[in-house]
């Protein structure tokens, strides 16, 4: 089996888009590039200008190599033109709920690694992302079932951590 080069991984808020990537990264020794971090945001929270936003999709994706997560749908057909690996993280939308909860309560403050700089977790912010989550659920799974339902990319779709397990075995 020849192990792919270039990963896309999609998947709701708070499914384990950032971890999955980090660790299929370091798995096939390949850089990782998170939406959040290197396209949407800005620091300070300001969002990138739109056709900005493609410019560096553009960028990522014309590398050798990549492992790319974010959920973007605009730009999923960007990355599926190279990718080599699709992975769709399908999780329930209450454990999606308390890993957000969880990850603004304990990074308080901080910046994830996903995020980009200047752009520190706030329980303020908490209340409204919540919103946007609840208020997009049903569209985003539409939208990324619809996608990953006609890419034609060899994908796998993530389930559970047993799913997230297997993935990481089949890599190694």
């Amino acid at each position: 089996m020849t192990l792919p080069r270039r990963v896309m991984i999609i998947g709701g808020a708070g499914s384990g888009k950032s971890t999955l990537a980090r660790r299929i990264g370091a798995c096939l020794g390949v850089p990782v590039y998170h939406m959040d971090r290197e396209v949407f945001w800005l620091p300070g929270w300001a969002e990138r200008p739109k056709d900005d936003q493609v410019r560096q999709v553009g960028r990522i994706v014309g590398l050798d190599a990549w492992v790319f997560e974010g959920n973007n749908s605009s730009t999923f057909h960007l990355r599926e033109m190279r990718a080599e690996l699709l992975i769709w993280i399908d999780i329930p939308l209450l454990t999606r709920l308390v890993r957000v909860v969880r990850r603004n309560v304990v990074q308080r403050g901080d910046v994830r690694t996903d995020m980009a700089d200047g752009c520190p977790e706030h329980l303020r912010m908490l209340p409204s992302f919540l919103w946007f989550i609840l208020s997009t659920a049903h569209s985003g799974r539409a939208k990324q079932r619809a996608f990953f339902n006609t890419s034609a990319v060899p994908k796998v779709r993530v389930r559970s951590s047993d799913d997230v397990n297997t993935v990481l075995e089949t890599l190694t």
